[in-house]
């Protein structure tokens, strides 16, 4: 079906589709926290800007459909200052209903319940997708050497099995999937390995042979991490019962996490390129390019940036709902509110940082779809 329609087009409706689905859960988070905590919800609107289309519950709640598809809201009742307001717009709030009259907790509650969504929501997807076509294991099966590698230098091939790798303190570690492989290599940059292969049968063999290579890792991101310049082969789906679905859900989301965090870490003391940091237009090609590969890559690719959005999130950057976790617990420290010229100095600069990630975003987005080069062409 995707195949008909033009990349563009595909890469525009899959964006939204992603993003509207994303940005629902999360906002959605905030939305049934501030129902329990007790806050009215004036607004819940899906897109910024004009509105499309709307309509109001029977709770006053306005629920909206705006036209610019990268964001949205929830607009909690009494969500600012009374100094703020003008005293029409005070004698309005409901007693009792607004979100600036709430305890710390409440407040801290209806702020992380946007990210805590969107973690949830991986987990739900994720276990949805292990219950209905089966978890993914990449088997320990070479399915590509790299030309010049510690792997082709060491003579393995495309085919072999890695059974076991012993390290040069003598721990042997049995192999299940490509990942084991990953996790052993990557800790042991430039280091002395023993890998323990399971050979196919070649010609007039019959079984297939056990061999064991002595291989020296390469290693990237100055000397950091081990490579062992092979790609992974076969993909396994192995289904499991819903209890085990969800477990692994969990465990999946939970990686999904600690790689992220990891990433962004590396990112920030240098030891890792920011080449990977990506914006709007490298989530909406990704989008029509993951729509093309079926639903459940599709729906595979939304768990995995709701992770990151959800991540994201809880960055203590003023702003973002991380930000205002920080001025919360600064608050209920102090046993009083953050100073307004304190608060209003951290939002901007928390708004100029996020403009400056945007710009820098969007600069390695062009440069990855080859923008630049397209423009050097024209001129020479």
């Amino acid at each position: 079906m995707f195949d008909a329609v033009p990349a563009v087009v595909r890469s525009a409706a899959a964006f939204i589709v992603v993003l509207g689905v994303l940005v629902f859960v999360h906002e959605l988070g905030h939305y049934l926290a501030a129902r329990w905590r007790g806050v009215h919800v004036e607004a819940f609107s899906i897109g910024f800007g004009r509105t499309i289309a709307s309509w109001t519950d029977r709770l006053g709640t306005v629920w909206k459909l705006s036209w610019l598809p990268l964001g949205g809201y929830v607009k909690l009742h009494g969500q600012e200052r009374p100094e703020d307001v003008t005293a029409e717009e005070r004698a309005r709030w409901l007693p009792g209903r607004t979100f600036h009259e709430k305890s710390v907790l409440s407040r801290a509650i209806i702020v992380v319940a946007g990210p805590v969504a969107n973690f949830l929501l991986a987990m739900v997807l994720f276990a949805g997708l292990f219950m209905a076509i089966g978890r993914p294991v990449t088997t320990s099966v070479i399915g590509d050497v790299l030309a010049d590698g510690a792997a082709a230098s060491a003579g393995l091939l495309a085919g072999d099995r890695i059974d076991a790798i012993s390290t040069a303190s003598g721990a042997k570690a049995r192999i299940a999937s490509f990942e084991d492989i990953q996790k052993i290599v990557s800790v042991h940059p430039g280091e002395r390995l023993e890998v323990t292969v399971q050979r196919p049968a070649a010609g007039t063999e019959a079984a297939a042979r056990t061999l064991t290579l002595p291989v020296t890792t390469g290693a990237r991101d100055n000397g950091r991490v081990g490579i062992l310049g092979i790609r992974g082969g076969n993909v396994e789906y192995v289904r499991v019962d819903p209890a085990s679905a969800v477990l692994a859900g969990i465990v999946q989301t939970w990686d999904i996490t600690s790689q992220t965090f990891a990433g962004v870490t590396q990112m920030l003391t240098g030891s890792r390129g920011t080449e990977d940091l990506g914006g709007p237009l490298r989530i909406a090609q990704l989008s029509g390019q993951v729509a093309q590969l079926g639903l459940a890559s599709l729906v595979s690719f939304i768990a995995v940036l709701s992770v990151n959005l959800g991540l994201i999130n809880l960055f203590p950057i003023p702003v973002l709902d991380g930000g205002h976790l920080l001025f919360f617990a600064a608050e209920a420290v102090r046993g009083r509110p953050i100073p307004p010229r304190a608060q209003a100095a951290g939002f901007r600069a928390g708004m100029a940082l996020l403009a400056a990630l945007f710009v820098f975003a969007t600069w390695n987005d062009l440069s990855h779809l080859g923008i630049f080069r397209w423009v050097a062409g024209l001129i020479g």
